[in-house]
């Protein structure tokens, strides 16, 4: 997800500079393409495995080790790009035993080859560095290390980076559309502490300076804001899931301060999630890596087969519940909607984070829809209508293609409208279901644009929806349904920035039902029962639209 936060923090009247950058007069950066476009320095090469190495220590704040980056050449190149923030040091690139020039600008490292790497050829180079990482004032909010103790004074370390990148402490190729299909993480810290990563342990080396090597490996595909490790004093303990695809091992990791409140708080929750989300979505992605919940010094954050969890084990969204209807107060949010995003976000990742509502506007339904697994379809309609108090619709759900910046926080909220919506005009739940599971067999671990989601779900619906997207997703207001009522004879046309638009929507056209109707953007008049007057006439609110009497 993006940082989920930006738009609850709003919600809750909690600042959100970070919203202000999305404003419509921003003057994108030479800085902000170097880092969003995938250039030719950038798509010459295919990353196939990456092995990070580094020591963290915590008392100076500071990071050294190294990358090896293995990649596939998809053309004939000299120079290529990698990414680092300017505060961290390269201290060297390592190419067949000899070191490569490299030149910076901003966060972008160019590096030169002694001659060209040929199309299809497979290659690697290793990037030693070495600094203090930006360090997160208001952590996950704004990216970047987290450095905080738990309740008996343990160091309580972290990373979330999501948005910022993944280049905030490690060199990479930092573009969602080029994913690494394996990685080995080797983390090295003070062996009095314990040091989790993505995918399994295979091994833990004893260093001599009084620290040790925890060596994690990721054997599926995985996007570089995922990537993540947490340090501190914690509590392990094991469980497993008959799921879809066999038995899923779940690791739970919870400072042992906390152990005694974390096990009954998550035993909750995780295995109903995970049999709800496996029906709606189809297998648990990540069979090979396991499913983790770790407890995070920050509020949460989607990583893959590691989940962030900091909602201090209360229920709801820091024990508040965002529709407002009652029901998100009888699940824990985060370990919900990051759960989530095992789905959407990490098994089906927007290329351009200006689709990141393909994240979470499908992982905001996933609330819906385990409220609706847990209580009831009403309670989840419930929710899914309770979440529009908190839409702004103050600039449009797609953010601007390749300077890496996101659309509206309204991604979340609106973006669960805009699939309830869909699930109401396909009116079929099990065809609904398995759209769902079909986008996550069809674009399994890929990277994918909003057009291919689109295009999709209206094959597989039958549906003509590509109005209702444009409408939703590219432009700031929703429709406006105008309406007028004369002698028992009801008009009606919709108001919409796209033209010809033409989404179905259900009304009341007698007391105590709702009808579907066919607006255009002209005029249209039927005929409707006497009891219906202006006074009385109203929209299923399962369609996040707004009515005007004309």
């Amino acid at each position: 997800m993006k940082k989920l936060f930006i738009l609850f923090a709003l919600a809750f009247s909690i600042p959100a500079a970070k919203a202000q950058l999305l404003g419509k007069n921003q003057v994108n950066s030479r800085a902000d393409s170097l880092r969003g476009t995938l250039t030719p320095l950038r798509s010459c090469y295919d990353i196939n495995y990456y092995h990070l190495d580094v020591k963290i220590d915590i008392d100076q704040k500071s990071i050294a080790g190294s990358n090896e980056f293995a990649f596939t050449a998809t053309q004939d190149f000299t120079k290529l790009q990698f990414d680092l923030f300017d505060n961290l040091k390269v201290d060297k690139v390592v190419y067949k035993g000899t070191n490569l020039p490299f030149t910076r600008e901003f966060n972008a490292v160019f590096v030169t080859f002694p001659k060209a790497v040929k199309k299809g050829s497979k290659d690697k180079f290793t990037v030693f560095y070495s600094g203090n990482p930006t360090v997160a004032k208001t952590p996950p909010w704004d990216g970047g290390f987290i450095f905080k103790k738990d309740a008996a004074g343990n160091p309580f370390v972290s990373v979330a980076c999501q948005g910022l990148g993944a280049s905030v402490w490690w060199p990479n190729k930092d573009h969602q559309s080029d994913e690494v299909d394996s990685m080995l993480i080797s983390i090295s810290v003070p062996k009095t502490l314990q040091e989790i990563s993505n995918g399994r342990l295979r091994s833990t080396v004893d260093q001599p300076d009084g620290y040790q090597q925890h060596n994690w490996f990721v054997g599926n595909p995985i996007n570089n804001y995922d990537v993540t490790f947490y340090i501190g004093k914690y509590a392990h303990w094991q469980d497993s899931y008959n799921g879809e695809n066999g038995k899923l091992s779940i690791d739970f990791w919870a400072l042992q301060t906390d152990s005694a409140k974390a096990r009954p708080h998550w035993d909750a929750d995780v295995k109903p999630m995970i049999k709800c989300f496996e029906y709606w979505f189809g297998p648990y992605p990540w069979y090979k890596d396991g499913y983790k919940l770790v407890q995070a010094p920050h509020l949460g954050m989607e990583h893959q087969s590691a989940v962030a969890y900091g909602n201090q084990f209360k229920q709801g969204y820091l024990g508040r519940d965002l529709s407002g209807t009652g029901h998100g107060l009888k699940w824990d949010f985060i370990t919900i909607h990051e759960s989530g995003h095992e789905w959407f976000g990490n098994n089906i990742t927007s290329k351009d984070i200006g689709d990141m509502w393909v994240h979470e506007g499908f992982t905001n339904y996933s609330e819906v829809l385990f409220t609706e697994c847990t209580e009831s379809k009403a309670a989840a309609d419930e929710y899914v209508i309770g979440l529009q108090k908190i839409i702004r619709n103050d600039i449009p759900v797609i953010g601007p293609y390749g300077v890496n910046k996101e659309g509206s926080g309204d991604m979340y909220p609106k973006g669960a409208n805009l699939i309830s919506i869909i699930r109401q005009l396909i009116n079929n739940d099990e065809k609904f279901r398995q759209i769902l599971r079909g986008l996550n067999k069809t674009f399994y671990h890929q990277t994918v644009t909003t057009v291919q989601i689109e295009n999709y779900i209206a094959k597989q619906s039958g549906l003509k929806l590509d109005k209702i997207f444009d409408q939703y997703l590219r432009y700031t207001k929703i429709p406006v349904l105008e309406y007028k009522i004369d002698k028992g004879s009801l008009s009606y046309r919709w108001i919409t920035d796209v033209k010809g638009f033409d989404m179905p929507v259900r009304v009341t056209l007698k007391a105590g039902a709702y009808t579907l109707i066919k607006p255009t953007n002209d005029w249209k008049t039927i005929k409707i029962d006497a009891s219906i007057n202006a006074d009385n006439f109203k929209h299923d609110p399962l369609f996040y639209i707004n009515v005007k009497k004309g």
